[in-house]
């Protein structure tokens, strides 16, 4: 699969002294996606509504996907729009675009609206968003209108953390920042120096227990501080050998979740571990490569191979529980996991329902004919599915 890594096929885009590989669409796989299997459906999905928000994530390689708070969907695009709806029904609550935008205008000429790639993340009465051009912005959840602004050093394309009045940003040049979340003021800065080469998407950031925690383009996770930034711990999970600096990638670029008791996360070219939440030490560890991150529910651990093979865990041993492999090739977004199933999307715009039992199709339905990237988002019974062009869809599955 691999879609970031073949430099024949792809373009390479220097931004703050690092180079970055971006995909350019199908022709950049060594397999073609694999033929969709027909199945017999195992449960009936419902989609309760869909609505268009702006533009989506576009060409940026973004994997924008919506926020949720209090019964609302924040959602943003990279033609500058935020949108807030309603979780239930789909209602557009209120629209905006903000601000001025100067410098690299390579995804849109056509105004100067900013370009959102990052977030948004929701949390009380606070929207947050970050862009393209490094910009933070903070909305109130009630009409969109600007809180404040800030500036960080790189473009900003993982969504950011709340919690405890301080608002987390990762930056695209290995900067986490702490933000007074009343005004936009910097706390602190923790700063992990990156590699010359690295894969488009950033890890987002993570809030447990007045810890942050965060994947880097190093190969490490890390643990710093909420309320001052101070790192904790630092483990690798990937080691990134070789001769070349394609060869040397070992980036932990997927969200990293966790239960409350340890900490789950997957490295590119590196492993799949559970760690524990205060020291850092690997509690398991197996050799997988990814790059979309993972999920957890009860004792089970989802995650997707860099070659899109579906894969589960026993969470607190690590041994395999099964395998999905017809899925490859179909570049699948981070799991989510809705109840009794696993939820992923794919390029060609599916969305399917794997059993969290024994990995079988379950359901499949499609949102569109563009490119899933961003991770499904479930909440209560629903889940939450944005396309690249800023289509989203709510599904229901029967339990």
């Amino acid at each position: 699969m691999k879609r970031t890594l073949l430099l024949a096929a792809a373009v390479a885009v220097s931004l703050s002294g690092c180079t970055w590989l971006k995909s350019l669409g199908k022709k950049d796989n060594v397999q073609p996606p694999t033929e969709l299997v027909e199945f017999a459906p195992t449960t009936q999905v419902d989609r309760v509504w869909s609505e268009g928000v702006g533009s989506g994530a576009g060409a940026s390689g973004a994997r924008l996907a919506p926020g949720v708070a209090d019964g609302r969907l924040y959602a943003a695009g990279v033609d500058g729009s935020i949108e807030a709806i309603d979780a239930t029904t789909g209602r557009t609550l209120w629209h905006t675009r903000l601000g001025e935008r100067h410098g690299w205008r390579f995804w849109s000429r056509r105004d100067n609206s900013l370009r959102w790639s990052g977030g948004p993340t929701a949390e009380g009465d606070l929207v947050v968003v970050g862009g393209l051009d490094g910009q933070v912005y903070a909305l109130s959840a009630a009409d969109g209108s600007e809180r404040w602004k800030a500036q960080m050093s790189s473009e900003i394309v993982a969504a950011p953390a709340i919690a405890n009045g301080i608002v987390v940003v990762r930056s695209n040049d290995g900067r986490l920042v702490g933000l007074d979340a009343a005004d936009g003021s910097r706390k602190w800065i923790f700063d992990q120096s990156v590699p010359a080469l690295s894969l488009r998407s950033n890890s987002a950031p993570l809030i447990a227990n007045g810890v942050v925690y965060d994947g880097y383009d190093n190969g490490r996770v890390v643990a710093v501080r909420l309320d001052d930034g101070n790192e904790l711990w630092s483990q690798t999970l990937s080691g990134g050998e070789g001769r070349t600096e394609v060869e040397r990638l070992a980036d932990v670029d997927g969200n990293i979740v966790s239960d409350g008791q340890a900490l789950y996360a997957a490295g590119y070219r590196g492993q799949l571990a559970a760690i524990a939440l205060d020291s850092g030490r690997p509690v398991w560890q197996r050799d997988l490569s990814s790059y979309t991150g993972t999920a957890v529910s009860g004792n089970t651990l989802v995650a997707i191979d860099a070659d899109g093979n579906v894969w589960a865990f026993d969470r607190e041993t690590g041994v395999n529980l099964w395998k999905q492999d017809q899925l490859k090739y179909r570049w699948l977004t981070a799991p989510a996991i809705q109840g009794k199933y696993v939820v992923v999307g794919d390029i060609e715009g599916y969305v399917h329902w794997l059993s969290l039992d024994e990995g079988k199709f379950a359901a499949r339905e499609r949102l569109s004919r563009k490119p899933i990237e961003g991770a499904p988002l479930v909440v209560g019974d629903l889940v939450y599915v944005e396309d690249v062009k800023g289509h989203i869809g709510a599904y229901r599955a029967r339990q």
